[in-house]
């Protein structure tokens, strides 16, 4: 790798202002880090992945070598960030965090590999956007923990190679397929993350509850649980705005009919569905007799952008099995119309 001299690195002690500083992890600092489990007994879900995980974190540690380099994919808050959290508590070392589109810049990778000490963790979250300098800076770094530099110009040039420390990445992804197979295939262990059960998500409603002291019964979190389209980081949300609802309206507790009065305020129906989903549907339906019909058409006449649809609607959708994607476009299911209350082949209207 080829970097000049006036992209103002120094290879021996790199000026800290031309450092991206990391950031450590703290779990304590607002309502999102105070919630995180710091343990794989207090994680719920993802269960065979936190068996793997904790046969990989015994092996590294009588070894006492630092863990294999993973990367995690799956749609988002489904707790990427979470488990590498949890991982670094387990190997008992510090984590760093970082995300692919703040290191626009070489320098910006090379400081931080470079600041890492033995052992630790570093964590990248969306690494499918790293660019095409910063991915090929990794390659060394994670395969023979060196750094491969040249500095100079014409017949000055001197290459350099500067041993880091032994470290451990993870990277977390919610496009695994735009990740380079080169990247890709540096990372020893590779695993998806599920959606979550309504059991599971029953568990972590009344987890959070009990961390932020908010009365809850089991049939209100149930009642949660399941508008909670299988992700934790939704479910978490949902508890704070019934919360307030029930504060509010009630008497403070969360019970089924508290619960469900306020999410049907919040016009997220039993199935999870919010009005934007519900829009996609009515117009597949309405417009294009329940399709196929392109993701550009339904962004433009929804007024969403296409890579909302496809990030944010689109997965539980197709999870739902209320949406199907097919060569020719996006296609409603069977499924879609008994929810919606639709005769199967005939337009209506969803109110």
């Amino acid at each position: 790798m080829i970097l000049e001299n006036d992209e103002g690195i120094n290879i021996k002690t790199p000026p800290k202002s031309a450092m991206l500083e990391p950031k450590e992890v703290e779990y304590d600092r607002n309502f999102e880090n105070c919630i995180r489990p710091k343990s794989f007994d207090t994680y719920i879900g993802q269960g065979a992945l936190k068996e793997t995980l904790k046969i990989s974190i015994a092996a590294a540690q009588k070894r006492q070598m630092p863990l294999d380099h993973l990367l995690f994919y799956g749609p988002p808050g489904l707790g990427k960030t979470t488990l590498a959290g949890v991982i670094a508590e387990q190997m008992g070392v510090r984590i760093r965090i970082t995300s692919a589109p703040a290191l626009e810049r070489p320098r910006d990778i090379i400081g931080i590999l470079m600041s890492l000490e033995a052992g630790e963790i570093l964590f990248i979250d969306e690494i499918h956007r790293l660019n095409k300098v910063a991915e090929e800076i990794l390659y060394p770094a994670m395969e023979d923990f060196f750094l491969d530099m040249t500095t100079g110009k014409s017949q000055t040039v001197k290459t350099l190679r500067i041993e880091l420390p032994k470290f451990t990445l993870i990277g977390a992804t919610t496009k695994a397929g735009e990740l380079s197979g080169p990247l890709r295939d540096r990372f020893g262990i590779v695993h998806r993350l599920e959606f979550y059960t309504e059991e599971e998500l029953t568990q972590v409603i009344k987890r959070t509850a009990g961390i932020l002291e908010i009365e809850v019964d089991s049939a209100g979190a149930a009642a949660i649980a399941g508008r909670s389209r299988g992700t934790p980081r939704i479910a978490n949300r949902l508890v704070k705005r019934v919360s307030d609802y029930a504060l509010v309206k009630a008497d403070g507790k969360i019970t089924k009919m508290v619960a469900e009065k306020s999410l049907n305020t919040l016009k997220i129906d039993t199935c999870g569905l919010d009005n934007t989903d519900r829009a996609l549907l009515q117009l597949i339906i309405e417009k294009y007799n329940g399709g196929p019909v392109g993701i550009e058409t339904i962004a433009a006449a929804i007024g969403e952008d296409p890579r909302t649809i496809e990030d944010v609607c689109e997965p539980y959708l197709l999870q739902a099995g209320l949406l199907q994607r097919t060569p020719r476009g996006r296609k409603v299911s069977p499924a879609a119309y008994k929810h919606l209350g639709l005769p199967h082949g005939q337009c209506g209207l969803f109110g």
